[in-house]
């Protein structure tokens, strides 16, 4: 029989999120109930609540997740009753095009859960990214639970489902960081310090933090950062080439979004080195750069989509890595809360104040 649950919603853009009830169905074929145990407060969940994304009110937020799987549907063998998972946003399909060339990390054509979870009153939920965590259950796809060692708690596996993935993933799937590189990330936020934390891993030998709040710069060195600008007072262009004998750096990662932080990153970089973009910009923001600069200075320049990860290679691989006491995933838990507390986690995070509120259930 269906459950009734308690989630956090968003009725309507800008209106502060309300604790309701919230009705998820019984998993149907290819569907999974998860009892959610904690959910990380992301910049995606706001940009739900401000109408970023579209106006498909209302929704159940969160998205970053991890949790215990309560009941699977029909034809389910991925996943089983009491597996730990942490929910993705990328279940893969296994037949688009980017699949069938051998890349699933592409999957154009990812899929949610079929049925609708609602409101008690019969209301369709539209879930924040497929997901809707900040619940206290939630119905996925099954494609969407990826089983992980149960060792690791809740709040730091579920970050790996958004935005310390997006991170870690700019710097080793999309940015390539390999031993001996210099990197630079611009923005030192959640997604820029994981950025930071996967140029470390990777054996990148300098790794220049760029941020205009000196709060950020001293977290980004608790990651791996081995130099730190702040762009307030300092050209970072200028810094970043000076560190690196004049050339500029191998990989620069912008975590910003912004066509001006972008530029910086454009010509911060090496000659033939890679611009990566994992930092969201608006539908208003526009770009201006002289094509012959473009040609001129060569390399690479990627967008950075959920990290380039495939759930199901890169999760359990960063756990384990976790548990070894080689990933500080640990470091981006700013503080737990309760459902009733996003609202002001949300101000919180506006105000800079936190790398990640996690909602613990």
């Amino acid at each position: 029989m269906p459950y009734e649950v308690q989630g956090v919603i968003a009725g309507g853009k800008g209106e502060a999120v309300t604790v309701q009830s919230v009705i998820v169905p019984d998993p149907g074929p290819g569907e999974a109930v998860v009892n959610v145990q904690a959910c990380g407060v992301c910049h995606t969940d706001l940009h739900y609540r401000e109408g970023g994304i579209n106006d498909e009110f209302p929704f159940l937020l969160g998205h970053e997740a991890a949790g215990v799987v309560e009941a699977v549907g029909p034809g389910v063998t991925s996943v089983a009753p009491g597996d730990y998972v942490i929910l993705n946003w990328r279940a893969v399909c296994g037949n688009c095009r980017a699949c069938l060339r051998g890349r699933p990390w592409y999957c154009f054509a990812t899929h949610n859960a079929t049925q609708k979870m609602t409101l008690a009153d019969g209301t369709p939920l539209s879930p924040a990214l497929g997901i809707g965590a900040f619940a206290e259950k939630t119905l996925v796809a099954a494609g969407q639970c990826t089983k992980v060692d149960p060792d690791a708690r809740p709040a730091v596996a579920g970050l790996l489902g958004c935005g310390v993935m997006a991170g870690l993933g700019a710097a080793i799937n999309t940015g390539g960081v390999s031993r001996g590189d210099s990197v630079a990330v611009i923005g030192c936020g959640g997604v820029g310090n994981a950025a930071v934390l996967g140029s470390s891993v990777a054996g990148a030998s300098k790794i220049i933090a760029v941020d205009v709040d000196d709060r950020k710069l001293d977290l980004a060195c608790q990651f791996g950062a081995t130099h730190t600008v702040n762009s307030k007072t300092t050209d970072p262009v200028e810094a970043i080439r000076e560190l690196t004998g004049g050339h500029g750096a191998d990989v620069v990662i912008e975590a910003v979004g912004r066509p001006e932080t972008y530029k910086q990153a454009f010509y911060a970089r090496d000659l033939a080195g890679t611009v990566v973009l994992v930092g969201v910009p608006t539908p208003d923001m526009t770009l201006d750069l002289p094509l012959l600069d473009v040609f001129g200075r060569g390399g690479s320049l990627k967008s950075s989509w959920y990290g380039d990860c495939l759930p199901s290679r890169d999760f359990p691989m960063l756990i384990d890595l976790y548990l070894q006491g080689r990933l500080n995933l640990d470091g981006f838990v700013s503080e737990t809360i309760e459902l009733h507390q996003v609202e002001e986690a949300f101000a919180k995070m506006h105000r800079g104040e936190v790398l990640r509120s996690v909602v613990v259930l």
